[in-house]
């Protein structure tokens, strides 16, 4: 039996690490992008207890737990294209900690903790986040919601030349976040 994704949603990113903040600052502002005041968001990641880093994560159902601004947003991304092309589902919970357990009973376990301060605007019909992430540096992230049967990697190759319009020197990833802090705690601890 196959799952159903009627009425699904997919979230389709591309993501730059930012060497340079002010300049692709001052090619957003010649754009008119206009970016919000950092807000604080705190992610816990989570996966189905029998995956590990290094396998793919095509159609395996990922959580996140995030607090920002004492809210808590319960979010399930689930990779179909690649890890950056992913239906999406997501709700706020009253209780962080209750979710929490919740998700461990149902088999989760968490991974990696993820806190960032995250600017955002909106760019043509894509939102735009500016991210300065703990232990990792800055992020430039493009982000389109599209119906289940749009092809995410057509997305993606459409947000991609929109970013590299900016003239900004960036450096594409492919990886999310929770993977970039292990691989970056790997690299600390010599592993």
């Amino acid at each position: 039996m196959q799952a159903t994704t009627a009425g699904a949603v997919q979230e389709i990113e591309v993501k730059y690490h930012v060497s340079d903040e002010a300049a692709l600052l001052r090619a957003l502002d010649e754009r008119g992008v206009v970016l919000s005041e950092p807000v604080r968001q705190d992610d816990q990641a989570y996966a189905p207890a029998g995956w590990r880093y290094g396998v793919s994560k095509i159609g395996v159902p990922f959580a996140r737990l995030r607090t920002q601004d004492g809210m808590h947003l319960f979010t399930v991304k689930q990779p179909i294209d690649n890890e950056m092309a992913c239906l999406e589902h997501e709700t706020t919970v009253a209780d962080r900690e209750q979710m929490h357990a919740a998700l461990t009973t149902m088999g989760y376990v968490p991974t990696v903790r993820i806190v960032k301060s995250r600017r955002s605007g909106r760019w043509d019909d894509a939102a735009l986040c500016l991210d300065t992430v703990d232990g990792l540096g800055t992020f430039v992230e493009l982000e389109a919601m599209v119906g289940a049967d749009m092809s995410g990697l057509d997305v993606q190759y459409r947000l991609d030349r929109l970013v590299h319009s900016l003239g900004v020197p960036v450096q594409r990833t492919t990886d999310t976040y929770d993977s970039l802090i292990r691989d970056a705690g790997e690299l600390a601890r010599g592993a």
